[in-house]
Formats: structure tokens, sequence, C-alpha cells
């Protein structure tokens, strides 16, 4: 099979939270919405370029397309359409979809359940290792953007753009500000927690920025080989020695030569999901072309001050200020200083005039940039210590959102 190069095949991956209509509690249902459609108990359904896959958590369900596709351009249609199919099956169930980052009030230790049927024994060695029932595992939901490359070379310059480019998604992308019915001060609490879940075994994120290794080679042996040692004494049986254990921020899929970012809270529907990835692909192909920066300057950034970077977008998000001059020179912004709004409207207006946003991503990327992410608008109408009731109106709002695919604005 012929390898697909840089910037030539693109995969989302979108998780949604099933809840009930009435309540809009999580609703472990996962196993029977993939049973309606394929006829059986199944973890994957494939309907065409798209399919829906199983999670660690019955709660949730991925929808993906299950082939690479060159553009994003057009995809958010698809995925509704997707979305629509999963609500016809759910409708009579009591249940609905439910987008965002986080559930705002699920309490993971009583209301977990795992998935319980094919491939349960990696879901159980997880479980036993790093206990799944809690935030970080069992109340985590993202956007995964998958991007090809063919080569060491092209690996080499995809990675050192995207480790650029991580500190700043949760400026664009946060949406999970509330947890467990509470305001957490945090725009991007997803993100939090999904640091700090496997500390148990360092090695598996890192600090979510991943270390800067630009070869196959060098990656495999500096940090998957670390990591599969690591893991090794908490899993004498093997069953997580693979690739996929590896929870950086972005992790390179050398099995099927993608880089896939990790680090995107899932939007309100699939226009604001496909926008923010289509800003994300436009930025990534013009720092990987050299247009502000050469790799080589980008490949010479160590991992703290990145991680450092994120740490703070994942608190204030677009508000956020970077005072770090030569930071800014890399995206080719005129100033020492910019909030990181400023700095994604530059950046989202280069990826524009490049041809890389489509008409009606540019719309969307619009109202973010203008009314904030998602997790700032979600703040502003439920206030600042929101009743159950209030959070009940506001994420009804949302699932609203997403069955008709429209922006919470």
């Amino acid at each position: 099979m012929k390898k697909i190069g840089l910037f030539e095949g693109y995969g989302i991956e979108l998780e949604y939270i099933i809840v009930r209509t009435d309540t809009l509690d999580v609703l472990p249902l996962a196993d029977e919405v993939l049973r309606a459609a394929a006829g059986r108990y199944t973890t994957d359904y494939d309907n065409g370029v798209m399919g829906w896959s199983n999670e660690l958590v019955s709660h949730l369900i991925e929808v993906k397309n299950v082939v690479p596709l060159p553009s994003l351009k057009g995809l958010a249609r698809s995925f509704h359409k997707e979305t629509e199919k999963i609500h016809e099956i759910l409708r009579p169930l009591n249940g609905r979809l439910m987008p965002s980052g986080m559930h705002p009030w699920m309490n993971p230790r009583r209301e977990t359940r795992l998935w319980n049927h094919r491939y349960r024994h990696i879901y159980e060695t997880y479980d036993g290792i790093f206990n799944c029932r809690r935030h970080g595992w069992a109340n985590v939901q993202s956007m995964h953007l998958n991007i090809s490359f063919s080569n060491d070379g092209e690996f080499g310059r995809l990675h050192a753009a995207v480790r650029l480019l991580l500190p700043l998604i949760p400026a664009l992308a946060a949406s999970s500000p509330i947890a467990e019915g509470r305001v957490t001060g945090r725009l991007d609490t997803r993100l939090s927690y999904y640091s700090a879940n496997q500390r148990r075994v360092p090695s598996i994120t890192g600090r979510i920025i991943p270390e800067p290794v630009y070869t196959k080679s060098a990656y495999r042996s500096s940090i998957l080989q670390k990591m599969f040692r690591d893991i090794a004494r908490h899993d004498p049986g093997g069953i997580l020695q693979n690739e996929w254990l590896n929870s950086r921020g972005t992790v390179p899929r050398f099995e099927r030569s993608a880089m896939e970012i990790r680090v995107i809270d899932t939007q309100e529907c699939p226009a604001a999901d496909i926008a923010v990835a289509e800003a994300i692909a436009g930025v990534l192909k013009l720092l990987a072309s050299g247009r502000w920066s050469s790799s080589e300057d980008q490949k010479s950034w160590k991992t703290a001050p990145l991680a450092s970077i994120l740490r703070k977008t994942g608190i204030s998000g677009e508000k956020t200020v970077l005072d770090h001059a030569r930071y800014l020179a890399l995206f080719g912004f005129p100033g020492k200083r910019a909030r990181a709004s400023e700095l994604w409207e530059h950046l989202v207006s280069e990826a524009r005039s490049s041809g890389y946003i489509s008409r009606e991503s540019e719309a969307v990327l619009r109202v973010i940039l203008r009314q904030g992410t998602l997790a700032r608008r979600i703040l502003g109408a439920a206030g600042k210590s929101p009743s159950r009731k209030r959070l009940m109106t506001v994420y009804e709002t949302l699932c609203q959102c997403l069955a008709s695919n429209e922006l919470f604005a």
C-alpha cells in the first residue's frame, strides 16, 4: 500500500458523551448503539468512509472517518450525519449525545462502567494499574486530529511544527471549565486531568509536550522503549506493549504513518470541530513549509518552555499573555508580547490567505476569535457559581447545538 505524503491525508476522531435525555446524567449505552448499527456487539461499525467505535468507558462513543481524506473541507456535514444516526438509535432509549471536553457533573467514582466486550482485558489492565474510575480516564472527551507523513524527513518537520503549536491549542479549543458541578478555575480542565492520569508511570505522558526527537529510530529508542520498560513491571503479561500506550499531547502512529494530535477538547458541534482542525492543520502547513521560521529553529526548542506555555493556556485560554518574543517570532508575529487570542487572529488570517481554511470554517473561527473559546462562552452562560438547574440549561443548549450542528454563540 502506497504511503500518503505529508499533509496528504487527514483523519478526525470525535468523542461524545452518551447521556439521558431527561436528566443529562451519563448513560452507558455505547455497546447497544454499536449493536443496533452493526447487528451484533462489536467495537467498530463502519459506514462507508465514516465509522463509530467504543472507548474505555461505556458512556462514550467515537465518530471518525475510517480512511484518510485529502482535505478537511466539507467534513463537518459527514460527522453531523453520523451523529444524527446515533441520535435515532438513542432516542427510544432516552438517550442523546452531549458535546464538550468533560461532563459537567459526572462523579466517575460512582458512575464509571468500563467497556465490557471485546478487548476488555486491555481496559481492565489499565484500570488495575491506574484506577480508571476518575477524571482523566472516565470523563475526558477530545478530538484527535491525524495528519499523514511518509518518511523520516516529513516526520521530523511535522513533529517539530506540532510541538510548537501544541501550547496554543487550548487558547482556541478549550471547552471544559466545569467538573463535578463546580467551576474549576481552568478553561481546559480535561487537559489538567489528562496530564496527571498516569503519574504512576510518568514516561507514558511525559510533559504532554513531547521530547525534541525527529527520526523514527530515535523516537523508538528514546521514548517508546523507555515507556515499554517502565510499564513492564506493572504489566507482566505485556498487554500494553504497543505504541498506542504513548499518551503525549501528540504521538506518531508509525504503524499508519500519521501524527495524532490529542490536546483538542471536543467542541459543541462538528462545524466547530472541523473549523478548529482546519485552523490547526493550516498553521502546521505554514510552519512545516518554513513560512516564518526554519525547521532548524523549530527543532531547537526544548520541552520545558513549551510545557510552561501549555500550562498557562490550559488555565487562561485565549486571554493568556505570551511575553516570549522568540516564541512569537516563530509564527511571524510582529510584536514581542501578545495575548493568545491576538496570536491566533494572526495565524488564522495567514492560513486563510494561503487557502487552507474553507469559507464555512472561516465564519466559525470568526465567532471563536470574537466571543472566546467554548469554555469562555460556557462560563458566560453558567456564571461563577452555577446551580445544577443552571448547568442543566446550559448543557441542554449544548446538546441542541450538537443535534443541529450550530454554534453556541
